[in-house]
């Protein structure tokens, strides 16, 4: 029987190049999953040829280039998604291209499918007058209330990405001054962020509530439902988006616009931005791997913008010498011109 060597590289990639050889997040190995469950129903659906039949030989750069048309004509999937999907591929043929030179011309045309070009949407972030409304919000008399606040205060002054939230244990949390919390990010890289005095208030609060039940220990997930199970990135964002539509009614104009977990994300890098945080300090804080990733956050601020500006103009513009009677000669003038 022919050995169908796509199905063997494929195999070896996934059971042991990814988890032996690469840094990548569970979140990046289930997407990149999906995407050759999505490639095999693309062959069966619209290549009309069983799974069985999907080899090397038959793959080509147009082979690639149709299945990500067909995701986002057919399956309507954004530009964004589509890119990610992209993304696994090159992976996988990078990783072919290390393995098996003979398949190099293949790989390298594959390679070369550039990304799509993605629209620039503007950054949403709330102010520090709806953090403060946001987080009025839970009861905190009741033991539900202590835990959502608790969770909605440390997304916001940590700053982390929603899956680090989730994947928090007791023992990440470091309870007493100077208080922190260690999150694992993209890459399994860790990284030790402060907790704020409210905040450690709150969670203290939160965490002697789940000291009552015997059966929770440091490596027990921080946050977790009545099942005892860590909340998912989903139940998460359910209990931000039940606040958020309450908010909503309260200052319409102050939650305008989708809000996710990661828009508190956003606003806890603007507000240290607008404080005066060098964008180093922002970039090691949020975990980014490079200041370019950060700079997105001054290019959206109009604020650091004109302050920017302003600080320039004081040393380039000439000193304003003008006597009251030249201004409002000048002002006369003006009017009687527009």
């Amino acid at each position: 029987m022919k050995t169908n060597y796509f199905h063997q590289m494929l195999s070896t990639y996934f059971l042991k190049y990814v988890p032996e050889r690469t840094d990548y997040s569970k979140n990046t190995i289930k997407s990149y999953r999906d995407t050759f469950i999505l490639l095999f129903q693309y062959q069966e659906k619209c290549i009309g040829k069983s799974v069985s039949k999907l080899e090397f030989d038959t793959m080509s750069r147009k082979y690639i280039e149709n299945f990500l048309s067909w995701l986002e004509n057919e399956k309507c999937y954004s530009v964004s998604s589509v890119n990610l999907r992209l993304a696994a591929i090159h992976s996988f043929f990078r990783y072919v291209q290390m393995e098996n030179p003979e398949y190099l011309e293949l790989c390298s045309s594959i390679l070369i499918i550039k990304y799509r070009k993605v629209p620039v949407a503007p950054m949403n972030y709330l102010s520090a007058e709806a953090i403060k409304i946001l987080l009025s919000l839970p009861n905190g008399k009741k033991i539900e209330g202590r835990r959502e606040i608790a969770l909605l205060s440390l997304i916001y002054d940590s700053g982390a990405r929603v899956q680090e939230i989730a994947d928090l244990s007791f023992g990440d949390i470091r309870p007493i001054k100077p208080a922190t919390a260690k999150l694992t990010g993209k890459g399994n890289k860790t990284r030790i962020i402060p907790i704020m005095p409210q905040t450690l208030n709150i969670l203290n609060a939160y965490m002697a509530d789940c000291s009552i039940k015997s059966d929770i220990s440091y490596a027990h997930p921080l946050f977790y439902n009545k099942r005892f199970e860590k909340l998912t990135r989903a139940g998460i964002s359910y209990i931000l988006d039940k606040y958020i539509c309450d908010a909503k009614k309260l200052s319409p104009d102050l939650f305008a616009g989708k809000i996710s977990p990661h828009t508190l994300r956003h606003s806890k890098a603007m507000h240290l931005l607008e404080g005066g945080v060098n964008l180093i300090y922002i970039r090691d804080f949020l975990g980014h791997t490079s200041i370019v990733t950060t700079e997105i956050y001054a290019k959206s601020n109009p604020e650091v913008k004109r302050k920017a500006l302003e600080s320039v103009s004081l040393n380039i513009l000439p000193s304003e010498d003008y006597t009251l009677k030249q201004k409002e000669e000048m002002r006369d003038w003006l009017k009687s011109i527009i």
